[in-house]
């Protein structure tokens, strides 16, 4: 229970379905203030509260959670490595993967539970191969797409009650039973940066270890058009922030294309030469058994457009893969980010990007 709408209502319709629930809320750093105040994360003292005034109004056993450390050091630590390497990360996937459904289920599981309930929005479906997880019925709010890490042993001791129903009418729900965040806002960005800015918070947490404190923004014939403090500041399809004071012969708007963090170098250009029509993919993760080639689609971001693709997995052992040929060209797609591969709505698995490549120009 995070303090929020989702999680309240999907803790309410669990007890309604005959579970013995209890809700859990996870401390997440041990200084909360230092991670996020306000109502826009899930890491805030406010939020623990709102979640305990919650399950008293359910009435079920309520309990905090510390898993401070373990936080810390599989996604906060892994955010700051990916982003040191050049990398994009996305630590809610991470946090999925990492935390609520491998620290969290395996505890829960050794204390006698048999599953974990969240409120994200997706479907829990019974396949011929095992569970299979689909698309929320509300593709506005559809969250199939951070879950793309979870494995079927996982997803078979998973509930997600509010995955048929828009969102709106989970806030009336919520209304109708008596729970004082039904008008609670969404929580927005990475729950662990204080105040929304990535970079500046990345620059303060790296310190000496960024890769670089400044270097080069140029064109792709390599003139340079300004400098920066810090490729951690950047990333690639970025426009805004670039501050560069020449503009480009055509007057259009320039988007990050290339990030070099050894050298510090930021390339930039036309958000045509962002195009790409391949992706390679590294640490595949399957929700139920590997394909060994699928005709389906992939999403690139958590709120991005789904992608027709053919998806090709290795067949090695030793460094299983994934080749991700396109039909219809992405843009802006920067390595660490993950490829989520759908058939249908059913989620198939998910890959970490290694590399993309660029449509000919």
């Amino acid at each position: 229970m995070s303090g929020g709408v989702d999680s309240a209502v999907a803790a309410a319709r669990a007890v309604e379905a005959g579970h013995d629930v209890t809700g859990i809320h996870l401390a997440l750093s041990r200084n909360p203030a230092s991670y996020r105040s306000g109502a826009r994360g899930c890491c805030t003292i406010e939020d623990s509260n709102d979640a305990r005034r919650a399950a008293d109004v359910i009435g079920i056993p309520f309990y905090v959670w510390d898993l401070s450390d373990r936080f810390h050091e599989d996604v906060v630590v892994d955010f700051m490595d990916e982003y040191a390497a050049g990398r994009t990360p996305n630590p809610c996937l991470r946090c999925n993967e990492k935390i609520k459904f491998a620290a969290v289920l395996d505890r829960a599981l050794n204390l006698g539970f048999d599953a974990v309930a969240t409120g994200h929005y997706a479907v829990l479906k019974d396949g011929p191969d095992g569970v299979e997880l689909h698309r929320a019925n509300d593709q506005a709010k559809d969250q199939s797409y951070v879950l793309g890490v979870l494995t079927q042993d996982q997803l078979k001791h998973s509930l997600f009650p509010l995955g048929d129903t828009p969102k709106p009418l989970v806030r009336e729900e919520a209304a109708r039973r008596g729970l004082l965040v039904a008008d609670k806002p969404d929580s927005h960005d990475i729950c662990f940066v204080a105040d929304g800015d990535n970079a500046g918070w990345l620059k303060e947490k790296l310190g000496e270890r960024q890769p670089n404190t400044g270097g080069s923004i140029v064109d792709e014939s390599g003139v340079e058009l300004g400098t920066h403090t810090g490729t951690v500041g950047f990333t690639i399809g970025q426009r805004k922030g670039l501050r560069i004071g020449v503009p480009a012969a055509d007057g259009r708007p320039r988007f990050v294309l290339d990030i070099e963090p050894v050298s510090g170098t930021v390339t930039v250009g036309p958000k045509e030469h962002l195009a790409i029509d391949h992706i390679s993919g590294i640490r595949p993760l399957w929700a139920g058994s590997a394909p060994t080639t699928l005709d389906g689609s992939v999403q690139l971001r958590a709120h991005g457009d789904e992608h027709r693709a053919r998806i090709t997995v290795s067949s090695s052992t030793n460094e299983p893969s994934v080749e991700i040929d396109l039909h219809d060209v992405a843009y802006g797609i920067a390595p660490g980010q993950a490829a989520v591969i759908y058939d249908g709505t059913r989620v198939v698995g998910s890959a970490t990007i290694a590399s993309t490549r660029r449509v000919s120009q």
